[in-house]
């Protein structure tokens, strides 16, 4: 006989019934979490393609335990630094520097919380380059942004953190407006005046921090940045010198450089500025045309993260393998006020003896690592030779293409119109490190007996 639901016996019937109930019941839970937070599973996450996961809880906290995993591992900031924060106004470094009063003001709370009070609490200035001289903004903008920044800043306390605004002509000692103006006019290139223009930039980072007392540099540069970084440098023939560039640390410079947003994409720093809000202000900077490596690298660059998100992470982390240089590190220290745990986290992710690459001469212009090719051209160079012509002998192949002038009678002026610390830079480069570029390259040397012969 048939089974079917009227004289059924096993009840087979019903405990399909009853399955189906339970299988529904489970299909509209699992969508219903779809929909929640995936970390807090509480809250609705918020829109847009960065914090479609995330509850705006959530979606900070996540950002903000990047950036404070940075900072911890690579010793980016302990109690008895004081850092200066780069801030041009635009998200990445808006973020940078929320974050570093954040973790500023926990630290002043622990401090104040504390009965022995063993752990200062580090100190923190911002800087803003102002580069009206060359803008072509109308003053009045640049006048009106300086005063949201000075807001911005004055509303970032306790702890109260001075604001910097340094004219990027002071990289002269005496009126270097004139000047500034006409090394820019010199170079016929478009990436090289922009390059050009970042290294100043850099040097007016460089001497703020020296003259004030400050012992680490915070930039923002974020994973977009970088990932932009990593072609254009490519396209310039910097492959050589590109692992000193994406690093968490940066310490061939008088004043070490920490990224502690490496790991941000810019779509989520835009995302918690415009959360959070945050004021950012449009670059008030020069601004040239977009004709350039770098705006077509950036250009680039954002096509392929808009087909996949996943992009700029892939170009960073697959640079990353590349072998950093050993200056790529905070020295590690025994200073009892660091605490253990930093101490010990600084040990376990800094960079052993034998991973790293050893480098003692830099590009006057751009800082860059020299490579074996560039030392042998600058241990060639015969005594005799002008000091423009040391200068230019002493630059990496990338500014020696993109920024130097094509003709050599233009080198006398161009060398002229330099500010001193970039003159300062080739003389050591070309004096000091000339016995190590020999001994380093010594295998490539004739001898005298090879030479007769």
């Amino acid at each position: 006989m048939a089974c079917n639901p009227s004289n059924c016996q096993s009840n087979c019937y019903g405990n399909e019934e009853k399955a189906e109930v339970v299988v529904g019941e489970e299909y509209v839970s699992a969508n219903q979490n779809q929909n929640l937070c995936i970390k807090c599973k509480t809250k609705e996450p918020i829109g847009g393609d960065e914090g479609r996961m995330f509850c705006i809880e959530c979606f900070r906290s996540n950002l903000y335990g990047k950036f404070r995993l940075a900072v911890t591992s690579h010793a980016m900031i302990t109690p008895t630094d004081n850092v200066l924060v780069a801030f041009s106004g635009g998200p990445s470094s808006r973020v940078a520097l929320q974050f570093v009063h954040e973790l500023q003001h926990k630290s002043l709370k622990n401090f104040d919380a504390s009965r022995d009070r063993s752990l200062p609490v580090f100190g923190v200035g911002v800087a803003f380059i102002d580069e009206t001289t060359i803008s072509s903004l109308p003053s009045h903008d640049i006048d009106r942004a300086i005063q949201d920044i000075r807001l911005i800043v004055s509303n970032l306390a306790p702890p109260i953190k001075q604001l910097h605004v340094v004219p990027i002509e002071d990289i002269y000692s005496g009126d270097g407006t004139n000047r500034l103006k006409n090394l820019l006019d010199a170079v016929s290139d478009t990436t090289g005046k922009e390059d050009l223009l970042l290294h100043l930039r850099m040097l007016s980072l460089q001497k703020v921090a020296s003259e004030s007392g400050y012992n680490k540099i915070v930039l923002g540069l974020c994973t977009s940045r970088i990932a932009c970084h990593v072609i254009s440098a490519t396209v310039k023939g910097q492959g050589y010198s590109l692992p000193a560039d994406i690093q968490y640390v940066d310490s061939r410079w008088e004043i070490p450089i920490v990224l502690p947003l490496r790991d941000c994409l810019v779509q989520e720093l835009n995302m918690l500025c415009h959360l959070d809000g945050f004021d950012s202000l449009k670059t008030v900077g020069f601004k040239g045309p977009c004709s350039g490596i770098n705006g077509l690298v950036s250009s680039f660059v954002r096509i392929l993260q808009e087909e996949n998100p996943s992009r700029e992470c892939t170009i960073v982390r697959t640079a990353g393998k590349l072998t950093p240089f050993h200056f790529n590190r905070i020295p590690e220290s025994d200073d009892s006020v660091i605490p253990l745990a930093t101490r010990r986290r600084q040990k376990r992710y800094n960079l052993k003896p034998n991973e790293s690459i050893s480098s003692e001469s830099f590009c006057p212009i751009c800082n860059s690592p020299l490579n074996k090719s560039d030392m042998l051209r600058l241990s060639n160079l015969g005594s005799c030779q002008t000091s423009s012509d040391r200068f230019g002998a002493a630059c990496c192949s990338s500014c020696r293409f993109q920024i130097l002038p094509k003709d050599p009678s233009s080198i006398d002026h161009f060398y002229s119109l330099l500010p001193q610390p970039l003159v300062a830079r080739a003389k050591h480069s070309s004096y000091d490190n000339l016995s190590l570029l020999r001994e380093q390259i010594q295998d490539c040397l004739l001898s005298d007996s090879e030479d007769e012969s």
